[in-house]
């Protein structure tokens, strides 16, 4: 192949690189516990599931109906074994509708294109009813179905419904025997991962206020780490609530204490992204102050204090983040000790030498920010607590 061909713009090359992904991930899930795993476990249940479907639906069902089978069983088979429950039964229902109104439409008014389009009209209807969940358009599907090649016939509709079950069971089985992996502790390492980082990122912004002439280019890192660490903090709150889900009827047990775990890992994750809003908000000023040289009118001791300020926010963040329950006596100390820290800066600024404070409206911003900061550690410190 020509070397342009391959060039990681064109399509052969994004085929190329994409490929190289997929194979790097399989190879992590074979290698070490984690998401690539689960998905690859996952994948692998789901075509032995439907493969055992499939050809049992062969022997003992007509070919007509024996596609039901594997579909029911990939159906059957989701991340967690209460959504797998949950979609299989909507699946199960939405069949049944589908199914009925297929066979009381060809027995009450025959097989025609009116009655046909009659049938799409009904089934679109249903298939918005909210306990069919996604499994809604379903009931149109095998309304057809059942309308066309079975001709609405009870033969059919009980082959088909045979046809299912068959598919339930046997991915419902691959569930049961290998359930799905618990990972409450894998997301509290995570949680605890992501306090250390916004820990060390916040004292380097704190060394940063303290330099004599600020890096534009290290502040402008410090906002590119903040919106990567928002988006870290929304993908773990799905991971938690899915974890939260996956506790429910999975056979397999976790450890003890995984169940007031989460809610306390879900509670600290709530206060960084608030954190986090308020950390973006100063290095968004702080960029700002820079490029227009306005931060060498902040005087040197509010630089200092404020400094000092962010690095005992820092260590309460420390503490709200560790693993095992934190004294929270600890949290308490230092967001105290944080807040005597802002108040001495804002008592400060207020009493400047020559009767007035410099660059007032940075000083006033930053403080404001800090402020709401606190106030967020403050109150998610009793979330906290009541988690």
């Amino acid at each position: 192949m020509p070397k342009w061909l391959s060039a990681p713009g064109t399509i052969p090359g994004r085929a190329k690189s994409a490929a190289a992904q997929a194979v790097a991930r399989a190879w992590r899930g074979v290698r070490t516990p984690g998401s690539e795993r689960d998905a690859l476990l996952l994948g692998a249940k789901t075509v032995v599931a439907a493969m055992v479907a499939w050809t049992a639906a062969r022997h003992v069902l007509p070919p007509a109906v024996a596609t039901f089978a594997p579909y029911t069983a990939m159906v059957a088979l989701q991340a967690t074994v209460y959504r797998s429950l949950r979609d299989c039964a909507q699946y199960a229902l939405a069949m049944a509708v589908g199914a009925a109104l297929a066979a009381a439409l060809a027995a009450t008014a025959g097989i025609h294109g009116w009655t046909f389009g009659l049938l799409t009209l009904a089934a679109l209807w249903l298939g918005r009813v909210r306990r069919l969940g996604q499994q809604g358009t379903q009931v149109a599907i095998v309304g057809f179905f059942a309308f066309s090649s079975g001709q609405g016939r009870i033969d059919y509709i009980g082959h088909l419904a045979a046809s299912v079950a068959l598919g339930a069971v046997c991915g419902l089985t691959a569930h049961l025997v290998l359930a799905p992996a618990r990972h409450a502790r894998r997301r509290q390492t995570a949680a605890t991962d992501l306090y250390a980082e916004l820990s060390e990122r916040m004292t380097g912004l704190a060394d940063t206020f303290e330099a004599t002439t600020p890096d534009a280019d290290r502040v402008r890192q410090w906002r590119k780490d903040w919106r990567r660490l928002s988006r870290d903090c929304e993908d773990l709150h799905r991971d938690i609530e899915t974890e939260e889900e996956n506790g429910l009827l999975n056979p397999r047990h976790s450890f003890e204490g995984a169940a007031g775990a989460l809610p306390r890992t879900r509670a600290s994750v709530t206060i960084a992204q608030r954190s986090l809003d308020h950390l973006r908000s100063i290095t968004r000023t702080l960029d700002h102050a820079v490029d227009s040289q306005e931060i060498e009118n902040l005087p040197p001791t509010f630089r200092t204090g404020f400094a000092a300020v962010l690095r005992t926010a820092a260590g309460a963040m420390d503490e709200i983040g560790k693993r095992s329950r934190s004294d929270d006596s600890r949290i308490d100390r230092a967001i105290e000790e944080a807040s005597s820290r802002l108040d001495e800066v804002q008592r400060n600024s207020r009493t400047h030498p020559d009767g007035r404070s410099a660059a007032p409206t940075l000083q006033g911003t930053l403080l404001t920010d800090a402020a709401r900061l606190l106030a967020d550690l403050r109150a998610g410190r009793h979330d906290l607590s009541n988690a």
